[in-house]
């Protein structure tokens, strides 16, 4: 999923000082997960919005509204009856979400409630973790379904560096070496033989390298 944080309060009161009337927009998909931009962190969020401004002398209009996505503009649609009373949408979603409501709504300034950081899973109760950077050509099949990429510091294809001791990485005690992660795995499932394959330096096109990527399946586009 793709995670996120709640920018610093202070960071959002002044990105919507100027406005009277605010649309804040939940996403009831991976914010909610990590407990960043659902139902709930909305309310939150205008309840604080409210008892900062009114502190400052100012009555603020917040109307909240939740999203099954806002990365999907089949949904985005609900708000065209409620954008017309705002005068700027707060978006609680991650990135996409954002950019979705900018492409739909263009006479609305959007502004991110969120600051979106990495495409993770959660490890135990309120904790995540970075498993995946997107880059387009997976190789999970031969490393024992531990990502390189986005658990090497090095971003390494083949084998630890130098700095790795005690299946830790150099940069901290408190970071596993993927290399040792992805040994001790492939020894569990006996295929120490994939660790001897030497992967290609890697190839960063699929990621991006030639501009923003799109994904066509012709046999849903319309």
């Amino acid at each position: 999923m793709i995670t996120a944080e709640r920018k610093p309060l202070e960071e959002i009161v002044e990105s919507v000082a100027s406005f009277d009337r605010i649309l804040l927009v939940g996403c009831n998909e991976c914010v909610t997960v990590c407990a960043a931009g659902g139902r709930k962190e909305v309310g939150l969020l205008a309840s604080a919005l409210n008892m900062t401004f009114l502190k400052g002398g100012k009555s603020v209009q917040i109307t909240e509204h939740t999203l099954e996505r806002q990365c999907d503009p089949e949904y985005v649609e609900e708000l065209s009856q409620l954008v017309g009373g705002a005068d700027a949408i707060l978006s609680m979603a991650c990135g996409a979400g954002v950019q979705e409501l900018a492409r739909r709504y263009k006479d609305k300034p959007v502004l991110p409630a969120l600051n979106t950081m990495f495409m993770g899973a959660s490890e135990r109760a309120g904790v995540w973790s970075e498993r995946c950077a997107g880059c387009g050509n997976c190789v999970l099949g031969i490393t024992g379904g531990i990502c390189p990429i986005a658990r090497c510091s090095k971003r390494i294809m083949n084998g630890p560096c130098g700095g790795s001791t005690n299946g830790k990485c150099e940069i901290s005690d408190d970071v596993d070496c993927a290399w040792h992660l992805i040994w001790e795995r492939l020894k569990a499932l006996g295929q120490t033989d994939l660790y001897e394959v030497n992967m290609d330096a890697k190839d960063w096109r699929p990621a991006g390298g030639a501009g923003p990527r799109t994904i066509v399946r012709e046999d849903l586009a319309e």
